[in-house]
């Protein structure tokens, strides 16, 4: 008897389809490329502060990664923000959620954040917070993007506006962290091994644990500018693996290159991705009666996370692919935790945005609170065999784009009668179409997945 599984062939068109430059996660390309040159993102400064700026307010935080690029593209950001008339705190290399957490703890009117996350060093991008530390919504994006069709007018120079640098941006965020559990949580006896993925979090991630007790074996904290998610972090997880193994640690944790996904790693040396890291709080919430509305996940997300969080009596809701867009169902079902299989994990009762070394913290304080280990914690959930395969193109595209493949997902759909689920979606982010088959049966969703791929690329 085959099971009735939910099948989404192409991923619904948004408001993104209206938008020329904002992708999933705001503005992100090769560095000299179309819109990620020094000229555009002057323009972009500009044009974000004459949009974000309000009455009383006319202040943004910007922070970046550990990119080569950063230094010339935070001097344009500053330079067109000036301006526009706005003044600017930097902070320096520092993870997207710290980015937003100052945004709001300073009260300024928006935040930026210079990185392309988990794509490598030559790629950069450009992504907004609003002023209570929350990605921009769609309306916000589209409002930057008309206001770059204006003709960039300099404010008098009266009115331009300053610049300053945020000395203690680390310290401020290390303790906004550690804040997100309880004071009494000790962390002494337990062997970490952290890869930063040579990324914003270098500086950071360490510090966390070791200041609260834990012995640390740090791996990607030794940033150049050009290796950022080099063979390492939560996009490559073999030498966290190997150096779980290698040195009896209790554990491993992988951000990405700024430092807003994570990927675990069990004493074993098996992967806990990001769909059982939110089962794993989702249950340690449900345990300490603080769980408050539903789960969100996505249409990526694994079978065996919904299966699992239906089973404890929660419901379990599917949104569109990208963080931001499970935080706007989140706020509208007055849920506090959601995320993505790739990492990206929300709990809205500690922060106002993903962060992987919250989410680090929560699954921590789920192991100690239970006295059990990380591999004892994933096993309460099964994971449905899932195949992704990334298909080159030549360009960014929209969901529009693949109109001329819905006659071969539907064959796919065929060829799996009943018993998977296929989505085909563009990423934001790359010149990339994803494809996802997920079903019980391993070796058939591999088959129908390798076909769908080929005939998807050919079409393309």
């Amino acid at each position: 008897m085959k099971e009735n599984l939910q099948k989404c062939s192409l991923d619904d068109p948004d408001m993104s389809d209206n938008k020329r430059f904002f992708g999933t996660d705001g503005i992100r390309g090769r560095v000299g490329g179309e819109t990620i040159n020094p000229e555009f993102v002057l323009k972009l400064g500009w044009a974000a502060g004459k949009v974000m700026s309000s009455d009383g307010c006319a202040q943004v935080v910007i922070g970046k990664d550990t990119r080569i690029s950063g230094y010339m593209f935070e001097s344009a950001l500053e330079a067109g923000f000036s301006a526009a008339g706005v003044d600017v705190l930097l902070s320096g290399p520092i993870p997207t959620p710290a980015v937003a957490y100052l945004t709001r703890t300073l009260h300024a009117c928006a935040g930026v954040v210079i990185s392309a996350s988990h794509n490598p060093h030559h790629d950069n991008g450009i992504k907004f917070f609003d002023a209570h530390g929350q990605k921009v919504t769609d309306e916000v994006e589209l409002a930057i993007e008309a206001m770059m069709d204006q003709p960039m007018v300099t404010a008098a120079s009266e009115h331009l506006g300053k610049a300053h640098r945020i000395d203690n941006a680390d310290a401020r965020y290390i303790e906004a962290c550690k804040a997100t559990v309880s004071p009494e949580l000790s962390l002494h006896g337990l062997k970490i091994v952290v890869d930063c993925a040579h990324g914003a979090a270098y500086h950071i991630a360490p510090d966390i644990f070791r200041e609260m007790g834990a012995e640390v074996i740090p791996l990607g904290v030794n940033p150049d500018g050009l290796n950022i998610n080099l063979e390492s972090g939560a996009t490559y997880l073999q030498p966290l693996q190997q150096a779980v193994l290698a040195n009896h640690a209790d554990l491993g944790i992988a951000l990405d290159g700024d430092a807003d996904r994570i990927m675990m790693v069990d004493e074993s040396g098996a992967i806990v991705d990001g769909d059982q890291i939110l089962y794993i709080i989702a249950r340690d919430r449900l345990r300490a009666g603080t769980m408050k509305g539903p789960v969100v996940g996505t249409l990526m997300s694994n079978l065996g996370l919904e299966k699992a969080i239906t089973a404890m009596g929660l419901t379990f809701i599917r949104e569109g692919v990208g963080d931001r867009y499970v935080m706007q169902r989140l706020r509208q079902e007055q849920g506090i935790l959601g995320g993505e299989s790739s990492g990206h994990v929300i709990c809205l009762d500690k922060t106002t945005t993903g962060d992987g070394l919250v989410a680090a913290l929560q699954v921590l304080n789920a192991m100690l609170e239970e006295g059990v280990s990380l591999l004892s914690l994933r096993q309460g959930m099964q994971l449905y065999p899932q195949v992704m395969i990334n298909v080159p193109a030549s360009r960014i595209l929209k969901a529009h784009d693949l109109s001329a493949a819905s006659e071969l997902v539907e064959a796919a759909e065929r060829e799996l009668n009943g018993s998977g689920r296929i989505l085909l979606r563009p990423s934001g982010t790359e010149p990339l179409v994803r494809v996802m088959v997920e079903g019980p049966d391993e070796q058939l969703i591999e088959k129908v997945a390798r076909n769908l791929a080929q005939n998807v690329a050919a079409v393309l």
